[in-house]
């Protein structure tokens, strides 16, 4: 029975059973996908904050979108990588921390595409009074919330864990999070029970909120063909981000409540990775291909590179 709890308490963690060679190739597959979603949303963020022409509410949400899948992400892959090379072990406070990011993140991107769905909304359905909705200040508030509530939200899910007796140190996943820590606990916190309901119910109306918006956006498109082309071409990207990372979450949730311990290692592996490898990599590429400012914008880049290579 593990009942001092402190930092340097170690958790092992499962899924890495590769032999040296494998283990060397994941490494290096794994880099390359991590460097593709630091580049795709790094340039996002870059082309919205340097382009003053993009520096409308919809894109200032994409840029906080992007800006939470790159916190997100490094709660990840740095750890996940160090592992391929290294013992797959994790401190006391570096699983509780891998944890509050990775959760917080997942929130955090709920909250952001709630925001999208909101402004979507207003421009569509209230053209009238778009402007005088969205205002500078009233973007700045709804984005720092849309970053406080996750944090606020996780920490109090993580505080309720901290100091619990353990009762075992092995977590069978190739990452921390609460509820694999909440199992080792000898008995699981009521607070935690709470918060973590509270949180799953909060959040389920969030969800709510973005498919009754969506729905309704689309029934007014289909009223409209003025309208058809402005959803067509906004508010596409956002309904496939929010249709891939909601079933990449949903499916690892299912996967982590209900799984079948038959299954083999690799898919156990992919389904808990699966929203931490598809949708920070596919949302540039979505917003980038879709959104016209933005492809514009990097289209006049590539054209003046060029045309300064020619001269």
């Amino acid at each position: 029975v593990m009942e001092n709890v402190s930092a340097d308490t170690l958790f092992t963690l499962s899924g890495l059973n590769f032999t040296l060679e494998q283990r060397i190739t994941l490494f290096f597959l794994t880099l390359l996908w991590y460097i593709m979603i630091l580049l795709g949303n790094i340039a996002i963020i870059v082309a919205i904050i340097v382009d003053k022409n993009l520096q409308e509410p919809m894109y200032i949400f994409l840029c906080n979108l992007c800006f939470n899948a790159l916190y997100g992400t490094a709660g990840f892959y740095p750890k996940f990588l160090l592992d391929l090379l290294t013992s797959h072990v994790i401190s006391y406070a570096g699983c509780m921390l891998q944890g509050f990011v990775i959760h917080s993140s997942v929130c955090g991107d709920f909250s952001i595409l709630a925001l999208m769905a909101y402004d979507r909304y207003v421009a569509i359905c209230r053209p009238l009074v778009y402007h005088s909705v969205m205002t500078k200040q009233r973007i700045s508030i709804f984005v720092l919330f849309s970053w406080l509530l996750p944090l606020y939200c996780m920490f109090m899910n993580t505080a309720t864990l901290l100091g619990s007796r353990l009762c075992g140190s092995h977590i069978n996943r190739i990452y921390c999070v609460n509820w694999m820590i909440t199992t080792l606990t000898c008995s699981p916190p009521k607070a935690n029970a709470a918060v973590s309901y509270f949180n799953v119910l909060f959040y389920f109306g969030i969800f709510v909120f973005i498919f009754w918006s969506y729905l309704y956006l689309i029934r007014t498109a289909i009223s409209s063909k003025e309208k058809r082309g402005k959803f067509m071409q906004t508010c596409l990207p956002h309904l496939i981000s929010l249709i891939t990372f909601t079933t990449t979450v949903l499916l690892d949730l299912l996967y982590m409540r209900f799984g079948s311990l038959d299954l083999s290692q690799n898919l156990n592996n992919f389904m808990a990775m699966e929203f931490l490898l598809i949708p920070p990599a596919m949302n540039p590429f979505i917003y980038g291909f879709k959104l016209t400012k933005i492809r514009n914008k990097f289209l006049n880049l590539v054209y003046i590179k060029r045309k300064d290579v020619k001269e």
